[in-house]
C-alpha cells in the first residue's frame, strides 16, 4: 500500500516577502510546493531546500498553462503582482498587465486544465482607498474607491475571481490584505525603522537619528506569519466566491511604533521628521474588520507587534 498523496500547492509571486514565508510554512506541513516568480523582491535563498522554484511571468499565458499542466496543484496561492503603489503611478501599464492580465491567465489555466483547484486570490486594503477615521474598522461592503493604479488593479483582480466563481464554478477566495510586516520585509515603515536602527547600532549610520515621515498616520499591523496561517486556513474553511479582510486588530500610530522601538534597542536615538518621507495622499488610517473571516475560520492574531519588531531587528542584525 502506498502512502497518502501529498497535497500540492503552487505559489505565484513565490519570491516575494509573503511567498517565501508561505512556501516554507507549507513544506513544513508536508506539502509539495512549487514557488514561481518573475522579478523576485526577496532573496530566493530564503527558501527551504524542499521548495521547487521556477521562473514564471504570469503575463505569459503559455508559460502559465505549461506549469499548470506540469504540476497540477490542489491549491494555488496567487500572490504574483506589481505590489507597490508608487511604482503603479510610474508604470501603470506594467501594473495592469501583471495584476489583471496575470490573474486572467491564472484563472483561465485553472478553468481549462484544473477546475477542482482551490485558489487563494491576494487582494488588498488599497481597494478601499481613502477611508475616514469614523468608517473604521472598514468592512468588506465598504465602497471601493482606490487612490492609485495598484488599487484599481486589485479591485479588478477581486472582481475577476468573483466572475470565474459565478460563471464557471471555480473555487477562489479573495483575501484583502491590510498592513502586514515581519522578518524579510523591505520598503514598509516597520522595515525601514528597524533597518535604520540596526544601521545606527552597527555604526553604519553615526548620526543616531531615526528618519521618519508622518507620525500621526495610524495602521493596524499583522505579522506575516499570522497572515500565511490565515491563507492556509481560508482554503480549508472559508466560502468560495467570497472576499474577506485580514487586518491587525489593534491600531497603532507611527509615533507609537517609534516609542515601542525605543524600548527594544539598547541605545538612545533622536527622531527626525524628514519632509521627503511624507506622501501626497497618505491614508490617515488603515484598519480592517476581521469579523466576517473569524465567523467562518478558527483564526486569530497570535504574534504581538513587539514580537514582530524584535524579530525584524534581529533579522537586520543578521544581514547588515
Amino acid at each position: 500500500m502506498g502512502g497518502r498523496r501529498r497535497m500540492k500547492s503552487w505559489i505565484t509571486g513565490g519570491g516575494g516577502f509573503m511567498g517565501v514565508h508561505l512556501a516554507n510554512y507549507l513544506v513544513n506541513k508536508g506539502e509539495e510546493v512549487l514557488a514561481t516568480d518573475y522579478i523576485p523582491t526577496t532573496d530566493i535563498g530564503g527558501f527551504d531546500k524542499r521548495v521547487k522554484y521556477e521562473t514564471c511571468d504570469v503575463r505569459n499565458k503559455e508559460r502559465v498553462y505549461e506549469l499548470m499542466q506540469k504540476f497540477m496543484p490542489d491549491k494555488i496561492f496567487h500572490l504574483a503582482a506589481q505590489s507597490y503603489p508608487t511604482v503603479s503611478w510610474e508604470d501603470p501599464w506594467y501594473t495592469a498587465e501583471a495584476n489583471i492580465i496575470g490573474t486572467t491567465n491564472m484563472f483561465e489555466s485553472v478553468k481549462k486544465f484544473n477546475p477542482a483547484c482551490k485558489i487563494l486570490n491576494a487582494g488588498s486594503s488599497a481597494e478601499y482607498g481613502f477611508v475616514l477615521p469614523g468608517e473604521v474598522p472598514v468592512k468588506e461592503n465598504h465602497a471601493l474607491q482606490p487612490l492609485h493604479p495598484y488599487g484599481v488593479s486589485k479591485v479588478a483582480q477581486d472582481l475577476l475571481a468573483y466572475q470565474y466563481f459565478k460563471n464557471f464554478n471555480l473555487k477562489p477566495i479573495t483575501i484583502r490584505i491590510f498592513n502586514t510586516t515581519g522578518p524579510r520585509k523591505v520598503n514598509d515603515v516597520c522595515s525601514d525603522f528597524t533597518k535604520r536602527l540596526i544601521e545606527i547600532e552597527k555604526g553604519i549610520n553615526n548620526e543616531k537619528k531615526l528618519r521618519v515621515g508622518n507620525l500621526d498616520a495610524k495602521r493596524a499591523i499583522t505579522d506575516v506569519r499570522d497572515l500565511i496561517r490565515a491563507f492556509d486556513l481560508a482554503l480549508e474553511h472559508a466560502t468560495f466566491g467570497e472576499t474577506y479582510n485580514i487586518s491587525g486588530e489593534k491600531l497603532y500610530s507611527m509615533g507609537e511604533i517609534v516609542d515601542n522601538l525605543k524600548k527594544l534597542v539598547p541605545f538612545e536615538f533622536d527622531v527626525w521628521q524628514d519632509p521627503a518621507l511624507f506622501r501626497p495622499t497618505d491614508e490617515p488610517v488603515i484598519y480592517g474588520d476581521n469579523s466576517k473571516f473569524k465567523k467562518e475560520v478558527d483564526w486569530k492574531q497570535e504574534i504581538s507587534l513587539n514580537q514582530t519588531l524584535e524579530d525584524m531587528l534581529n533579522f537586520w542584525r543578521g544581514v547588515l
